[in-house]
């Protein structure tokens, strides 16, 4: 049970994460990706433009963009676009990731500072199988901005692609040693709690339940009111049989959690018999509830 959970304790790392922190621990490169499909839903007309006439659009914008980029080399707006444009190429089949490389390496050179391009450009270039480029950009990111949780999550990823979930607990591990001194010479620089729940996440997907609770118990202490610790450890519990423990957590989760996340913890809750459902009394039996909920799952 624990391994159908799992998805869902990303799910919900992510999302608070992005409305906390401003970013997604999901990879950049996926996201750009599914962003565009959507967009490109949203404003699809009523009649579906046929494939040769969108890749011929998207090959124009290409051309058109770097048309200006020949004339203004530096010229950001234009290497945006074409970046969207060579994402969405890549997307539809149409083109590929190795040729989105050189707008982010062009990007990256231009905001040194700006985590997000760089952080791109290694998922880009692991995506293509350059791990080695991969990481140096990583570990070169990290030297500057120890804590920045992107850069970690994403070497962490790039290290358990390479089956080496050691070499990833140990970079948590170090990390979190650090944050005391890191954060006493600039405050916030190492968000704690961020990195203890990467690293319950990679102890939970090495099936080191215990370590991961121990790690969680940690957030727990540090902060009460971060749902998301409280979360992980009641999934856990519940994969493990203990229902009881999980569902006290699953309430508690609920109580402190933001308003826009209280429903899908509920849900996720409820779809898998650990909270008492006291607002359906129509329900004759706890079965045929239960059966009711599978079928939605399905």
């Amino acid at each position: 049970m624990i391994d159908k959970h799992r998805g869902f304790v990303m799910t919900i790392v992510v999302l608070v994460i992005i409305a906390f922190l401003g970013f997604s621990l999901s990879p950049l490169l996926g996201g750009l990706l599914e962003a565009n499909q959507r967009n490109s839903q949203l404003t699809a007309p009523p009649i579906q433009t046929p494939a040769a006439d969108q890749e011929t659009d998207l090959l124009a914008q290409v051309r058109g963009y770097e048309l200006i980029l020949k004339r203004e080399p530096d010229n950001q707006t234009a290497l945006r676009g074409l970046l969207q444009v060579k994402l969405e190429l890549a997307q539809s089949g149409l083109g590929n990731i190795e040729e989105v490389i050189p707008t982010l390496e062009k990007l990256s050179e231009l905001n040194p500072d700006h985590t997000d391009y760089n952080v791109l450009l290694a998922q880009a270039k692991a995506y293509i199988g350059d791990r080695e480029s991969a990481a140096q950009i990583y570990r070169s990111l990290l030297a500057e901005k120890p804590g920045d949780v992107k850069i970690l999550q994403g070497l962490v990823s790039l290290l358990l692609q390479q089956e080496r979930p050691e070499a990833a607990i140990g970079l948590l591990q170090d990390t979190l040693k650090a944050a005391p001194q890191v954060n006493q010479v600039e405050a916030g620089s190492i968000d704690v709690a961020s990195v203890q729940l990467i690293l319950g996440q990679v102890y939970a997907q090495q099936e080191r339940y215990d370590e991961a609770i121990v790690v969680y118990d940690e957030a727990i202490k540090g902060n009460t009111k971060d749902f998301r610790p409280i979360l992980a450890k009641a999934i856990i519990l519940e994969g493990q049989g203990n229902i009881e423990a999980a569902q006290e957590l699953f309430d508690q989760a609920i109580e402190v959690a933001p308003a826009a996340f209280k429903d899908q913890i509920r849900g996720e809750a409820s779809a898998n018999s650990v909270l008492d459902v006291q607002s359906s009394p129509e329900v004759d039996s706890s079965e045929t509830k239960t059966d009711e909920l599978e079928n939605n799952n399905q």
